[in-house]
């Protein structure tokens, strides 16, 4: 299920969201606490974010051009101010979409699939290089040719590409591997970690991913 995070500092009003978003199938995150909002936002996995531009200690216009500097993850920004001047601005800092309050519960269900429809499709090519990660069609491509995917050689290809240039264990992957129909120990991560080098070198990335002895993988 996508996981839908609220920012919002109105108590009954974020309850009402998070009865309507888990309604429709979404699981919720609440932030409570406003002290250290950026870094929350920043820490927390999730695939959009509600963001109200009356946030206590701060403002969501500022949130969201600090959040969109590290961050790609959809933000719909939410208001009671019927402003074109917020709504300009939360667009020119990266807003996905916008809406005022009070809103039409459906409409605002609908932004919400309709944004995250959209991230989907723009984040299902992953550059790497000359090559590209293609994970609706699980395979790697360049101009000239294209290579087919296991659906674990995927999996592992997109988790080191997540954390390109860092140092990820194996214990990191076998956990992220974890949901997969094949069954996922020591063993065969490394098969299939072998299996993703060999792919890999046919499109022309050779040696891009080191081992590192006692600590994990890295890709270069």
């Amino acid at each position: 299920m996508k996981q839908i995070m609220i920012v919002e500092d109105d108590i009954a009003l974020r309850e009402e969201l998070k009865l309507l978003l888990e309604h429709h199938g979404y699981t919720v995150i609440i932030l409570k606490d406003f002290s250290n909002t950026l870094q929350t936002m920043l820490q927390t996995p999730v695939d959009l974010i509600l963001l109200d531009i009356n946030i206590p200690n701060t403002n969501g216009e500022y949130l969201l051009r600090e959040y969109r500097k590290t961050s790609t993850t959809p933000v719909l920004m939410v208001t009671s101010r019927n402003n074109e001047m917020d709504e300009l601005i939360s667009m020119s800092y990266g807003a996905d979409d916008y809406i005022t309050k009070p809103y039409n519960p459906q409409i605002l269900m609908l932004r919400i699939e309709a944004v995250l429809k959209r991230f989907q499709k723009e984040t299902s090519i992953l550059n790497y290089r000359h090559v590209r990660l293609n994970l609706s069609k699980g395979s790697l491509e360049t101009d000239a040719l294209e290579v087919p995917l296991s659906k674990n050689e995927q999996k592992i290809f997109h988790y080191l590409l997540m954390h390109v240039g860092t140092i990820v264990t194996r214990e990191e992957i076998m956990r992220y591997l974890w949901d997969t129909e094949e069954f996922i120990d020591d063993n065969t991560l490394t098969v299939n970690m072998n299996r993703l080098r060999n792919r890999l070198s046919e499109v022309g990335l050779k040696d891009v991913i080191e081992t590192r002895r006692g600590q994990g993988y890295i890709l270069l």
